[in-house]
């Protein structure tokens, strides 16, 4: 079932989107060769937890850390680790926090020191996926209206979507009804309403779509070995328009 939201209850996930927002925005500049992911781990769960919030995905089924930490070849659900980022990694931080018993879920790929240009180009595209597939977030589409600009831009830059790992709803719980994948027909799937906040979140490959999952039942890694990058936004459908919930105006 579909948990539609007000537009109160849509405002107290906007706070939690934005202490998310604000602490990307310091990760950012964390962001460079030698540093670690538990490193910038602790910095999230400490810098959520001292802007009232908490961490979500840590005891999640038993997921030992508060961010997801995929580096190159992870699609997600990376684990944090102390082995130093390179220069010319990518790496994908997730993170979820709940603030006064509302969430919100957002990720960005960062290029560590100097990437090669196909990770430029990869990068690029993830982000411009994201970016063009929110303003047709609206009530009265379809989500085939929104995943299938996201499939047509990765697809026409020669990189594949991944479709073995979901989009989600997300309110008091992190995971809610609807569940989707990246990629499909306009037209075609459920219709957007008003009060439906979900996350859109294209985990885009430089090889191929195919994925499998390590021997610790949670990191996805390409089957390829190619580079994937992610971006991702909490998104809630108004009658205005889509309100990007974890992104600093």
């Amino acid at each position: 079932m579909i948990i539609l939201k007000t537009k109160e209850e849509m405002s107290m996930m906007r706070e939690a989107g934005l202490i998310l927002a604000r602490c990307h925005k310091e990760i950012a500049k964390m962001i460079k060769p030698g540093i670690t992911t538990m490193q910038i781990n602790d910095f999230a769960e400490a810098f959520i937890t001292r802007h009232g919030a908490e961490q979500v995905t840590k005891g999640f089924h038993g997921f030992p850390a508060a961010t997801c930490a995929s580096v190159n070849d992870v699609i997600a659900h990376g684990f944090p680790d102390n082995k130093p980022l390179q220069e010319g990694d990518i790496v994908k931080m997730d993170i979820v926090c709940r603030y006064k018993g509302w969430c919100a879920d957002t990720c960005q790929t960062y290029a560590v020191g100097k990437i090669s240009p196909e990770a430029e180009r990869l990068i690029r595209v993830a982000k411009e996926c994201l970016e063009l597939a929110i303003p047709h977030a609206r009530a009265g589409n379809r989500i085939g209206d929104v995943v299938s600009v996201i499939q047509r831009h990765a697809e026409q830059a020669g990189f594949s979507v991944v479709r073995d790992l979901n989009a989600h709803g997300i309110g008091q719980s992190m995971h809610e009804e609807p569940s989707y994948v990246h990629a499909g027909k306009a037209g075609r799937g459920f219709r957007l309403q008003e009060g439906m906040v979900f996350t859109i979140e294209p985990m885009i490959n430089a090889g191929k779509l195919d994925m499998f999952v390590d021997f610790d039942g949670w990191t996805a890694r390409t089957v390829d070995g190619s580079l994937s990058a992610q971006f991702e936004h909490t998104v809630a459908i108004t009658n205005e328009g889509p309100w990007v919930l974890t992104e600093e105006a």
